[in-house]
């Protein structure tokens, strides 16, 4: 018997448009607020490398049997290898980060958390769902002067504006957690493309600190679903044993060795960002904003008609990340890696600018 095709239902539009300020790359949601605007889109609404690391072929045998643990160990030992990591055995592969942010809670929890804002909202989340009072804290100074957290969490690089916090203040914070069992986590999923000195793996205790790292941003293979923890002895022994014996697939076991072996294309794409960086700079800036910070994965701008140019944007099929709780902020991803998505993008912003 032959099945039906699987419909969806159209979104009301209004929905569709308040879900954008929620998460980036929701073109379906974006195709249902701006039914006018053309095709393809533009997707400038998350932070990820638009110049995917080229895949090649991957094995039947990755597909069609469970991965073995000493290849899973392997794939460790290579992101160790490349994070800095003192200790092989203190890298854990999951899938993805995401994972990660709603394990923690469960496996470690916390009556009182504080989040160094404004950053990601799927921390706040996660621990609030399950359970825990949570503090949006504005600045490293709060944290250190404090003792009624029983968690932190700072994302380091930031997101949106890619602040970085110094090292010694992650290994005070660290160090005065540990000492009432309570923890650090440190989320360092834009970490790969930024100065080597400025991760916390380098000093990473053998308690009181988690690190989360992801491999999809950078590599800009996001729907592969890999991503990593790196903890202490006893953290990351319940980490591993709370993700079971195949947290990945084989595909992501083989793709990830290949990248992480392949520095060459590491650093070609990171001289590659820099000059897209700059690019995109001076066509944020000729809209009228201000770029206030960000990465080499995503811009953040400012400006007092940024809800506006969202909506013109949008309507010129080009999306990029608003943010409900600051109505002047844009962050835009870098456009695609080839020349003619930056000529795509280049000629429908020219048509928004003033004569």
């Amino acid at each position: 018997m032959k099945s039906e095709p699987v419909t969806i239902d159209p979104l009301d539009p209004q929905r569709a448009l308040e879900s954008l300020v929620v998460h980036g790359g929701r073109l379906f949601d974006a195709r249902h607020a701006f039914p006018g605007a053309p095709e393809p889109w533009i997707d400038l609404s998350t932070g990820i490398n638009p110049a995917p690391y080229p895949v090649g072929e991957v094995s039947e045998a990755s597909w069609t049997r469970l991965p073995e643990e000493n290849e899973i160990r392997a794939l460790e030992a290579a992101a160790a290898h490349t994070f800095g990591a003192r200790f092989e055995s203190s890298v854990i592969a999951a899938p993805g980060t995401e994972t990660l942010i709603h394990l923690l809670p469960r496996l470690f929890p916390a009556r009182h958390v504080a989040i160094l804002g404004f950053t990601y909202s799927e921390h706040q989340i996660a621990w609030e769902t399950a359970g825990a009072v949570v503090d949006i804290v504005d600045s490293v100074d709060q944290l250190l002067a404090s003792d009624d957290f029983d968690t932190i969490i700072v994302v380091n690089p930031n997101n949106p504006c890619g602040r970085l916090v110094e090292l010694p203040h992650l290994t005070a914070l660290a160090t005065k957690l540990a000492r009432k069992g309570g923890r650090l986590i440190v989320d360092e999923a834009f970490m790969d493309l930024m100065e080597d000195a400025a991760s916390f793996v380098h000093r990473l205790p053998n308690e009181g600190a988690v690190i989360l790292r992801s491999f999809g941003k950078t590599f800009g293979l996001a729907g592969l679903r890999l991503g990593f923890a790196l903890a202490g002895s006893h953290d990351g022994e319940k980490i591993r044993a709370a993700l079971g014996s195949w947290p990945i697939s084989g595909a992501s076991i083989e793709i990830g060795l290949r990248a992480y072996g392949d520095t060459g294309w590491l650093t070609a794409t990171m001289a590659r960002l820099e000059e897209d960086c700059s690019d995109l700079d001076s066509i944020i800036e000729r809209l009228g904003l201000k770029v206030i910070g960000g990465t080499p994965l995503y811009r953040l701008a400012e400006g007092d008609q940024a809800k506006e140019i969202f909506h013109r944007l949008a309507q010129s099929g080009i999306l990029v990340r608003a943010f409900k709780d600051k109505p002047n902020w844009l962050r835009f991803g870098i456009p695609g890696g080839d020349p003619e998505a930056w000529d795509i993008f280049i000629e429908r912003v020219r048509k928004l600018l003033p004569r």
